[in-house]
Order: structure tokens, then C-alpha cells, then sequence
């Protein structure tokens, strides 16, 4: 997908709950600039809205979403689908996913509807190159090796939608909804979203749950930060860092489950 300019991206939205006389947002507005007037325009409007806003008016054809098919991953997933289906949806599988989360995604693609799921993966000597020495923790492993694959990943789109919330905590916590990051626009539309809203409308909508959350996980990432230890096993093919399923005495090396 060819990208466009972010001033080049930018729509008149006209929707219930927004001034239908409001001028459309600036011609060659600077990406600061860009990501305050929209905040100040549609920062204060229902999910749906808000969703439909970005992703038919204001980067129609470029704005992608990223998610991890996590525990909370349904929420917006399935918001996003009922504006267009066929939005990108980014999946980064550095090789450290567990099974269970790999199984997820397709639960969710096909339960949604999803028409553009991407799965995004290093091959072994993307790893060796990445990290040769084998010298980094495993979360700046995976903090920057997912980091280095989104940034390939969203390469000719103008913005992107993530599902962080300021209850996450950390630099989360004064989280906007639209942010400028790294040359792009960042939309954050659940942050300020509540653990409780967020299981009302897995109920309200019926979502499927993660395998692990229905034994009572409340986070899963890779292996080597589930909170679940012993519980699940890790995705294949390219389950080490080396491109190899780990055994026994390098999932103690590492710190994964055992």
C-alpha cells in the first residue's frame, strides 16, 4: 500500500455529537499540530464514532490496527470490524507466542469476520542479525524486536489504532487518544477505558475469551512473561530465539515456563 501525506490524509467528519459546520482539519498541519486538532475534534466522541471517523473520513485507505490477540484484544477488534471489516489488523509473532494466542487469533478472525489479518514474523537470521550476542532481557528482546517489526509493518499508512488503556499504568496512564509517534498518528481509542467496561462488553457482545483468560490468566504476552507459568506451550515454528523449539534447559536459561 502506497502511503500518503498525513496533511494529504485528513477528512471533514460529519457525524451526531459534531458540529456538521466545523471547517475540515488544516491542509499542512504539522504532526503535533495534527494530533491536537484531532484529539479536540474527535477525542471526546463514543468508540464508534470515533472509529468511524478515522478510519472512513479522516485516513480512509490508510490507517491500520495493530494487536497483540490478547486478553482484551475482542474489544476493539470486534468495534473495528463493525465500521470495516476489511481494515489491516497487525499480529507480531516474534516467535515467543504462546499456542494458545496463535489459536486466538484465528478464533477471532473468524468469529469477526476479519477480511486482513497480517502476522508478521522475524525469520532466524532476522534474530541472529537483531540481536547476535544473545546479550539483551527478554523484555527489551521483545519490547524492541516488536518495535522494529511494527515500524516495517506500518510503512505507507498515516495512522494507526491500538487498544492501550490508561489503566495499564506506567507512561500509560495520561494515555490521549490521538498522539503524534514516530512520524505517525497514534489513536488510542480506549484509553480511558475501565477493567470493567472492558468485561461489560466482552459480555454485551459476546466475545470469545482468550484460552488462557478462561483459566484465569489476566495477561499473556510471550512465553517469557505469561503470568500463567506451566500453562501453555510455545508457538512453533519459530519458538526460540534461534528459531528452535526451546527445551527443558533453555526455558530455565531464559526465564520461560517450564
Amino acid at each position: 500500500m502506497s502511503g500518503i501525506s498525513l496533511s494529504q490524509a485528513t477528512r471533514s467528519y460529519h457525524s451526531p455529537g459534531i458540529d456538521e459546520t466545523a471547517e475540515p482539519i488544516g491542509q499542512a498541519v504539522p504532526g503535533e499540530e495534527l494530533a491536537r486538532r484531532l484529539q479536540d475534534r474527535h477525542g471526546h466522541l463514543d468508540i464508534r464514532q470515533l472509529l468511524a471517523a478515522v478510519i472512513r473520513d479522516e485516513f480512509p485507505g490508510h490507517v491500520a490496527v495493530s494487536t497483540s490477540f490478547g486478553i482484551e484484544a475482542a474489544v476493539l477488534l470486534a468495534m473495528v470490524a463493525k465500521i470495516d471489516p476489511a481494515t489491516p489488523v497487525i499480529f507480531l509473532d516474534t516467535g515467543l507466542l504462546l499456542e494458545e494466542t496463535l489459536a486466538y487469533r484465528d478464533v477471532l478472525q473468524s468469529h469477526l469476520g476479519l477480511k486482513d489479518v497480517h502476522t508478521l514474523s522475524p525469520g532466524p537470521s532476522d534474530l541472529k542479525a537483531f540481536d547476535p550476542e544473545r546479550i539483551l532481557s527478554n523484555d527489551n528482546y521483545c519490547s524492541l524486536l516488536k518495535k522494529q517489526l511494527l515500524g516495517k509493518a506500518l510503512r505507507g499508512f498515516d495512522a494507526w489504532i491500538n487498544g492501550c488503556k490508561r489503566f495499564h499504568g506506567g507512561e500509560r496512564s495520561r494515555l490521549a487518544v490521538f498522539e503524534f509517534v514516530d512520524g505517525q498518528i497514534k489513536i488510542n481509542p480506549l484509553a480511558a477505558w475501565s477493567p470493567a467496561r472492558v468485561e461489560a462488553t466482552f459480555r454485551e457482545l459476546m466475545l470469545p475469551l482468550h484460552p488462557l483468560a478462561e483459566k484465569g490468566d489476566t495477561s499473556v504476552g510471550c512465553a517469557a512473561c505469561a503470568s500463567l507459568a506451566g500453562s501453555a506451550k510455545i508457538s512453533a515454528p519459530a519458538a526460540g530465539r534461534d528459531g528452535k523449539r526451546p527445551n527443558a534447559a533453555s526455558t530455565r536459561r531464559h526465564g520461560w515456563p517450564r
